[in-house]
């Protein structure tokens, strides 16, 4: 009898050990670890961009709110914020685009904190989805520029966290492909 098979002994009781949650394949293998030395450095890449992608969630959710209650936003830097967000641009299909970014940064700091955590896995869905934001930000300030002819200061910041979550999950991605084997 292997040892999953029979009864874990402590003293005074008997544990029995948790059978597999339904879905998960008992025989699947965990991800693979990183390489010696690169996994400290690689898991500060992924905290940085969970840091990124949080402070994203916060702008992100900030604009669903007001967009929701419909109230006016105030403009930092540049004029244009009520302008951009009171655009038909600003909706996709009745949904806020703020609430949108607000699910993507959502995702890209949920699969940026397990890649942290060691879930190779992540990292592998991870960089298509920050691609994918990435690209969608250069569309949404082709719509500000060209479209719209106004900016949002709270939309540019969403793009400068972007651009930076791109270079941050990226940059292990290229570093790693350039090091001489």
């Amino acid at each position: 009898m292997s040892r999953t098979e029979r009864d874990f002994e402590a003293p005074g009781r008997v544990v029995r050990p948790e059978p597999e949650p339904h879905g998960r394949d008992a025989s699947a293998a965990p991800d693979p670890p990183d390489p010696p030395g690169a996994g400290s450095r690689r898991a500060l890449w992924d905290w940085l961009a969970a840091l990124l992608a949080l402070a994203g969630l916060v702008d992100a959710s900030y604009l669903t709110i007001e967009h929701l209650s419909g109230r006016s936003v105030r403009c930092l830097v540049v004029s244009g914020c009520d302008q951009v967000l009171m655009s038909p641009y600003a909706e996709l299909w009745g949904v806020p685009l703020a609430a949108l970014g607000a699910l993507a940064y959502f995702a890209a700091f949920s699969l940026a904190v397990l890649a942290a955590s060691g879930y190779q896995s992540a990292r592998g869905l991870l960089a298509p989805l920050v691609a994918l934001m990435f690209v969608f930000t250069l569309w949404l300030l082709y719509l500000q520029a060209f479209r719209i002819g106004a900016f949002c200061t709270y939309c540019l910041i969403s793009a400068a966290l972007t651009t930076g979550l791109l270079l941050v999950v990226f940059a292990p991605l290229l570093m790693r492909r350039r090091r001489p084997a």
